[in-house]
């Protein structure tokens, strides 16, 4: 980077993956709503239109280091216990880990031209709800499904279960299905 660089390398990557998060949600048609001070696990809130006006919050993460894929095929990520704490809880608006996967190399994190405009790799969500505790002092290593990018189709899925969510809670008729797999 420049010697003029006032952003960390942790700064760039997270500000990569608020705008990776932020075409996704506006591809889809959502609005955004960012949160002053993350002090309760939320970085981000989606919401969309419709019955129950359904939203959903976001944890955002990124990372140079994204380990794997393991041998389950999966791929594991380090969550700081403070944020893993905030989001195995049950709660009215669900929650998700968003971690977006840059490449090793800085230089390849971005690129622009008059024909496209590509942030490479790309981000992936889970659902901690009704994970363990653990007692981990600094960090809980997160299995992440290679199949749960985040793109428009998951995020609509992610929304979609947030609707069922409150339809299940008005007419006690359905299942809770948003740790569906």
């Amino acid at each position: 980077m420049n010697d003029d660089t006032l952003l960390s390398q942790s700064d760039r990557e997270e500000g990569l993956s608020r705008a990776y998060v932020y075409a996704v949600a506006s591809f889809v048609g959502y609005t955004i709503s960012e949160e002053n001070f993350d002090r309760d696990g939320v970085d981000l809130r989606i919401h969309a239109g419709g019955l129950g006006s359904p939203a959903i919050g976001l944890q955002l993460k990124a990372t140079v280091n994204l380990r794997g894929p393991m041998q389950d095929g999966d791929y594991r990520y380090d969550v700081p216990i403070k944020n893993y704490e905030k989001l195995i809880g049950a709660y009215q608006v669900p929650r998700y880990l968003v971690v977006l996967a840059l490449p090793s190399d800085e230089s390849q994190w971005l690129s622009a031209s008059t024909e496209e405009l590509v942030l490479r790799r790309c981000a992936y969500w889970v659902s901690l709800e009704g994970e363990e505790e653990s007692e981990n002092q600094r960090t809980v290593a997160v299995n992440i499904q290679p199949n749960r990018q985040f793109d428009a189709n998951a995020l609509q899925h992610l929304i979609d279960l947030s609707r069922q969510s409150f339809q299940y809670s008005t007419d006690r008729g359905g299942n809770d299905a948003r740790n569906e797999n």
